[in-house]
């Protein structure tokens, strides 16, 4: 089963952390819905018992397999250490959509009616210190470095199993998801089971592209990382796959 994460960030608590800052491989990991921890001062946000550790909250499995992933990369983790409810880090800061009022049939009362001074305080206090994470460690880095990000998502959605089980997102640059999807078996889909259209891209639109970094979204089904055996061993599908990716476009690049 997945490790039951912290449920009440501590006081005083960033809502970000950086793993392995002093590692030197030839990529950032980022995984924004790594927690489901709420501030203490905003309760549970009115979420019943049983949506507490859903979907909703955070991405199970995302944060495993990303400290993963940073092991095997050699490369600096940036986490979030807060539940998306409180503000997504990986939607536009102050919108709507970063602090949901539901997400598919679970209801967020404590994100009904905010205003937009309450959305931009959200922002605030959550996102501008994820993404000032994610920018100094981004400066850090090698000047070839790739941004990857890490999530994972729910195997069924508003009743309807999903197919999918390994995708590969990707903005306006595709160099790097296409690179690895030529090489992985069993075969990953290219921007499923959703796409930029679905407004999931905004971390590498906003730090990726115009850096002009190789960048990919990286989105498994949560029902294939419940068990650290299979933690370990997508985790080493996908350093292969990314290792190997990163070769192909470097040399592309270069001609």
């Amino acid at each position: 089963m997945h490790d039951t994460p912290p449920l009440t960030l501590p006081h005083g608590a960033a809502p970000v952390a950086v793993h392995r800052p002093e590692g030197r491989g030839r990529a950032v990991v980022v995984c924004e819905h790594a927690a489901a921890a709420i501030p203490a001062d905003l309760g549970d946000l009115g979420l019943t018992a049983a949506d507490r550790l859903s979907h909703a909250v955070w991405d199970p499995g995302a944060g495993a397999l990303a400290a993963a992933l940073s092991a095997r990369l050699d490369a600096p983790l940036v986490a979030g250490t807060v539940s998306r409810l409180v503000h997504d880090c990986n939607r536009p800061d102050g919108s709507a959509a970063a602090c949901p009022e539901r997400v598919e049939r679970i209801a967020v009362p404590g994100n009904v009616g905010l205003t937009a001074a309450a959305r931009s305080a959200r922002a605030a206090r959550v996102a501008a210190p994820f993404h000032a994470a994610v920018a100094r460690t981004l400066d850090a880095a090698p000047a070839d470095a790739a941004l990857i990000t890490v999530h994972s998502f729910t195997p069924v959605w508003n009743g309807t199993p999903r197919q999918t089980r390994l995708g590969l997102l990707h903005d306006t640059d595709a160099r790097l998801a296409r690179a690895m999807a030529a090489t992985l078996r069993p075969r990953a889909e290219l921007n499923r089971p959703y796409g930029p259209e679905d407004g999931v891209t905004h971390m590498l639109a906003r730090h990726a592209l115009p850096r002009s970094l190789r960048n990919v979204m990286i989105e498994v089904r949560s029902d294939l990382l419940v068990e650290p055996g299979q933690v370990a061993a997508l985790a080493d599908r996908l350093a292969r796959a990314l290792t190997a990716a990163l070769s192909d476009t470097a040399a592309e690049a270069a001609r």
